[in-house]
């Protein structure tokens, strides 16, 4: 790339002082060195089809166009047979980025042949690039002899004014060849309509997974942060020794979950394959809720849930979705209303698995941390009045938004706000199809 700068930026000094001119415009492209890199790569190609011209045919005692008819007819066999070579075309590809000075060197690209598309199209590249080189390796050289003895021949001062121009015109020859030569290696030589369809739908492709990642990050990370930090928070402030040992117990237990996610995540990052060097790469599932909804209840909020999904009803895909949909919405519980219960309700009705859960909003009926006191239901660890999220008034941020990303993606439907019957409730539903793409 520095060579290319390199390049260019003796075009940007050519300019002069008023590169708006239009003698600046005329006399830039003459200055510039990417002219002479093409005028290189140009007489690469001349040189080829001299030396095959020297061998055979030649030239003693034939005729100019027995001459063309053979030496064309041998440069196309040769320039074919070499087009077979895979290699052939990443060796043309690298050259023409150094000399041809493409804006993009994506454009051209440096890969060997693959399929017989790319021999042939690299066939037509060597055999234009020798064509058009040896047009203009002839125009050069006998034009500047034929020049050169007008300007030094007796009638030299009639053709003396008119050098500069017959010096532009040989250098405009000299650019628009350059530039010629250009784009046909960025039509022979760059990928093809397929290659780029295929290149796109690849960065879409690690797009999608780049963003299911994060997804997959901020629900197990951000629910582990939320447990640790209301269990820390409440054994802070409650000097109950089996409480303060209670709180710990959880938060060693969410800080290992979230480190086997974690985990897991890196290894999908890394694109190791599935267990290698010991790790678990599965992600977990609907079967694996009852360990979370243990992990709110260990933060101080009640979560009473009732699941009717058979065994083996989910698929992989559908199952793991549905893990991380429930994971943020107690997450979301414990962060905006914590201590108040949890409804959670998962059945499978007329080929939907509907999601459903549920929490009483702050100060709707009784606080936030009612007269239960420091400990919750079986000696958990209940979060302190005035705690983190207390009160707080849920908003769509990236949590809400994931979910429902998540459930697009399913073919399914996901919503989430205040309950319109009453009784203060915060209510996030999903419904997703059995059958993907239904």
């Amino acid at each position: 790339m520095s060579k290319i700068a390199a390049l260019r930026g003796a075009s940007a000094v050519s300019g002069g002082s008023a590169p708006g001119s239009a003698v600046s415009r005329l006399v830039a492209p003459l200055a510039a060195g990417v002219t002479y890199a093409r005028l290189l790569h140009l007489l690469v190609g001349w040189i080829f089809a001299g030396v095959v011209l020297m061998i055979y045919p030649g030239t003693y005692r034939k005729g100019l166009g027995e001459i063309l008819t053979a030496s064309v007819l041998v440069d196309c066999v040769l320039l074919a047979a070499l087009a077979l070579i895979p290699a052939a075309r990443r060796a043309e590809g690298v050259q023409a980025r150094l000399l041809l000075v493409p804006d993009r060197e994506e454009d051209i690209a440096a890969e060997p042949s693959r399929t017989w598309a790319d021999r042939r199209r690299t066939a037509g590249w060597l055999i234009g690039r020798v064509a058009l080189g040896s047009l203009a390796g002839f125009v050069l050289s006998f034009g500047s002899v034929a020049c050169y003895d007008r300007l030094t021949g007796p009638d030299a001062l009639w053709y003396l004014p008119f050098s500069p121009l017959l010096v532009l015109g040989f250098g405009w020859f000299l650019v628009f060849a350059g530039r010629l030569q250009l784009a046909m290696a960025v039509r022979l030589l760059g990928p093809s309509p397929t290659e780029r369809l295929a290149e796109a739908e690849l960065r879409a492709e690690r797009l999608l997974e780049r963003n299911r990642l994060a997804r997959e990050l901020h629900d197990s990370i951000g629910h582990a942060l939320t447990v640790t930090v209301l269990q820390a928070g409440a054994a802070r402030e409650v000097g109950d020794p089996a409480f303060v040992a209670k709180a710990l117990e959880v938060i060693e237990e969410t800080g290992r979950q979230a480190m086997e996610d974690l985990e897991r995540t890196l290894v999908l990052l890394r694109e190791t394959p599935a267990g290698a060097n010991g790790v678990a790469t599965e992600q977990p599932g609907i079967d694996q809720l009852p360990a979370l909804f243990d992990t709110a209840r260990a933060a101080g909020s009640p979560v009473e849930a009732r699941m009717e999904v058979p065994p083996g009803t989910l698929p992989g895909v559908l199952s793991r979705e549905s893990y991380r949909i429930v994971q943020e919405g107690v997450t979301n519980a414990l962060k905006y209303a914590p201590g108040e219960p949890v409804d959670i309700r998962i059945a499978v009705r007329e080929g939907q698995l509907e999601l459903r859960c549920a929490n009483r909003l702050p100060g709707a009926g009784r606080s936030a941390v009612g007269a239960a006191g420091p400990a919750g239901p079986a000696g958990s660890a209940r979060p302190p009045a005035g705690g983190a999220g207390r009160g707080a008034t849920r908003k769509g941020g990236k949590g809400l938004r994931g979910i429902r990303e998540r459930a697009t993606l399913l073919g399914g439907e996901a919503a989430a706000g205040v309950s319109q019957e009453g009784g203060g409730e915060w209510v996030l539903t999903v419904r997703l199809p059995l059958r993907l793409g239904s």
